[in-house]
């Protein structure tokens, strides 16, 4: 192996415990042992997903075995990293269809056939209750505590399951059952992987090394790539769906999604930055680079090109701008209705400054001068899907012929 490729593996990590290990691990001059848990709580994968996965087949295609954990068995608990309540428990049923669904897609990134695949059923539910108090026992109460999700759940006197506090035993005893030499995931699972390195060294195995890669933000630019928020990509959409949701993140986080979601070499990002900085490259032509780099990725070469000419057109038919402004709005534009919630479209259009005033938005609705994604919208409250704005988030909304805002999200506080 190169003498730098401890570097090119750990590029891009935010931790890399412990220091040093990853050199240690390399130079016993066998291939290590790289282990990815991912639990199938939703059927598709992400760009977000992906960051993890690119960085396993760069492992996998520096000679080291690609240990890929499909958690059948923590599923049914599901992973408390960063939830403010109890998961709901999926069916055996919900899991299986959605693990199926995750090993074709991690397929688009790793080499499935030369990767080594398990469920973790495999050794969790075959544990006797011994097995079960042995691994218990690995981890105190005040440990657990130490998260910061649980630890605010205990302050705020909101419940805790005592099976929440064995979701990172059972995933650190994948380590075990695997004897995981590497741990890959993203910052959020870093309590996870610590929590392995203790199960290891409980169980008399050398504890794994841990590195750690950064979330990928999603659309909005706020907040951490989900389907639940609705501002993900998904690696199996459409081409042309690909290209638009690329070309609606904010400009701030071209090269963070060049660097963790496309095939670029390093330096040609590093003088993208440089250009974006000092003004030499407009945001727009650098975002455009990404989306055909993206959708060429997961689509095939060429097909990155053939979408931005279609989004090129689309754009010169509704004569929508490159360039359009990110706004914010009060939450108060969202309403309480039947349970769920919707968003006030003259509310909305007067909060985005599109409209002096309401009865203005009313009355250009009812001429047919107001235009979401470019068609027309009539009725005056849209249902939305999960928090506000929900599925608007990243919509670019049009009033009239020259009028242009995309709703970037909800104001803090």
């Amino acid at each position: 192996m190169a003498a730098d490729a401890p570097t090119t593996l750990a590029s891009g990590s935010v931790d890399l415990v412990p220091a040093g290990g990853l050199e240690e691990r390399l130079a016993q001059g066998r291939p290590l042992r790289v282990k990815l848990g991912v639990d199938p709580s939703r059927p598709d994968l992400t760009l977000g997903h992906a960051v993890v996965l690119r960085k396993l087949r760069q492992f996998q295609d520096a000679g080291h075995a690609a240990v890929l954990i499909i958690g059948d068995f923590t599923a049914r608990i599901g992973d408390p990293s960063g939830r403010s309540e109890t998961r709901p428990m999926l069916t055996e049923e919900e899991i299986r269809a959605n693990a199926d669904t995750y090993l074709s897609q991690a397929g688009m990134v790793i080499d499935v056939a030369a990767a080594e695949i398990h469920g973790n059923a495999e050794w969790s539910s075959e544990m006797d209750m011994a097995e079960l108090l042995r691994l218990a026992s690995t981890a105190t109460v005040a440990q657990m505590l130490e998260r910061d999700d649980f630890r605010e759940r205990y302050k705020g006197e909101r419940p805790i399951s005592v099976v929440e506090f064995l979701y990172p035993l059972f995933q650190g005893y994948d380590s075990v059952a695997v004897r995981a030499d590497v741990e890959l995931g993203g910052t959020d699972q870093k309590f996870n992987l610590l929590m392995g390195r203790e199960v290891q060294r409980a169980f008399g195995q050398e504890p794994q090394v841990v590195l750690t890669l950064p979330l990928l933000e999603g659309t909005d630019g706020v907040r951490k790539m989900s389907k639940s928020l609705d501002n993900y990509i998904g690696l199996t959409e459409p081409p042309d769906d690909m290209f638009g949701k690329l070309m609606r993140i904010p400009d701030r986080l071209i090269a963070k999604y060049l660097r963790s979601a496309a095939p670029v070499d390093p330096a040609e990002i590093d003088a993208v930055e440089r250009g974006l900085e000092d003004g030499t490259l407009h945001p727009n032509e650098a975002k455009r680079r990404l989306a055909r780099e993206v959708v060429d990725l997961y689509h095939g070469v060429g097909v990155g090109a053939a979408a931005e000419e279609r989004f090129n057109a689309v754009h010169r038919e509704r004569e929508i701008p490159d360039e359009i402004t990110d706004v914010r709005v009060p939450e108060g534009v969202f309403d309480e209705k039947d349970g769920g919630r919707v968003a006030y479209v003259p509310a909305l259009l007067e909060a985005m400054g599109l409209v002096g005033s309401r009865s203005e938005a009313r009355r250009l609705q009812a001429q047919g001068g107001v235009r979401v994604d470019g068609e027309q919208v009539s009725d005056e409250e849209i249902p939305i899907r999960g928090e506000p704005p929900g599925q608007l988030e990243g919509t670019v909304w049009q009033v009239g012929r020259r009028k242009f805002a995309r709703l970037a999200g909800v104001e803090d506080g």
